[in-house]
């Protein structure tokens, strides 16, 4: 085999333990369909928003709270006073969803996600 080839495999194998990682930690969400999500909504939890200002400017789900997911880090603290209520993550299409869940789930929330993204939703 030849350096190329060992690197390639490498490289793959890499890929594949963080693509492996990633299924088993959004596993540990909450998933909801945009049904469950609004039932979920009744009882107190909160819609969080991580897609961008522009696509939330063309479509944005009612009382959802708004936090791009590359602000979440910065963010964060906007969020500690709902520390006690599930926040429903949901984005395009559910995605960078689990991403902006996993990190919240790290920091201590209790986290859902809104499975499909904004296109579950069935207004």
């Amino acid at each position: 085999m030849s350096p190329d080839q060992i690197f390639l495999y490498a490289l793959l194998g890499i890929m594949a333990v963080f693509y492996i990682r990633k299924q088993l930690l959004a596993r540990s969400l909450n998933q909801y369909s945009g049904t469950e999500a609004r039932e979920k909504m009744k009882s107190g939890s909160i819609l969080l928003d991580v897609r961008t200002a522009q696509e939330r400017r063309s479509v944005s789900l009612p009382n959802s709270l708004h936090i791009p997911l590359h602000e979440l880090s910065s963010r964060m603290k906007e969020l500690e006073k709902h520390k006690g209520k599930e926040i429903i993550c949901y984005c395009a299409s559910g995605s960078r969803s689990v991403n902006a869940g996993i990190k919240l789930k790290k920091a201590g929330f209790t986290v859902g996600n809104l499975t499909g993204g904004i296109a579950s939703w069935n207004y």
